[in-house]
This record gives C-alpha cells, sequence and structure tokens, in this order.
C-alpha cells in the first residue's frame, strides 16, 4: 500500500510540473497571417527607426570625389 500511494505522489508532481512548466513558457501561434512569439506581444514596447540615407557612406563618397578631383586638376584636366 506505501508503494502505491509513493508512485502516485510522485506522478502528481510531475504532472503538476510539466504543467507548470508547458504554462510558463510561451508560444508561438499565426493570427491573421502574423506570426507572433508569445502571448505578450500587446505588452512589448513598438521600437520605431526611422528612415535614413539609403547611401551608407556618404563621407568615403566626398573623399573619392575629392580626391578625384585633385587628380583631374593635378593631371592637368583631363
Amino acid at each position: 500500500m506505501k508503494m502505491n500511494t509513493r508512485g502516485l505522489t510522485h506522478a502528481v508532481i510531475c504532472g503538476l510540473g510539466m504543467a507548470i512548466a508547458i504554462s510558463s513558457t510561451g508560444c508561438q501561434v499565426s493570427v491573421g497571417g502574423q506570426l507572433l512569439p508569445s502571448p505578450y506581444y500587446l505588452d512589448d514596447d513598438v521600437q520605431y527607426f526611422a528612415p535614413g540615407s539609403e547611401f551608407q557612406l556618404p563621407r568615403e563618397a566626398a573623399a573619392l570625389q575629392t580626391y578625384a578631383a585633385e587628380q583631374q586638376i593635378r593631371d592637368g584636366g583631363n
């Protein structure tokens, strides 16, 4: 009789542990074509990054143009 109670207690504890583990983790769901990564997506703050210039290297381009202009002046305008 003692063995059955011990096994039942072990099974109940394992079952509760698994239920807590499953309910505490987020899961992905698809709603309206969007894949939502967690149940807390409505509480997340939205980060907005303002669009910048498409060209990422303006200083390098200006330096190359200056260099090309100096080379053209040095070569006599060819």
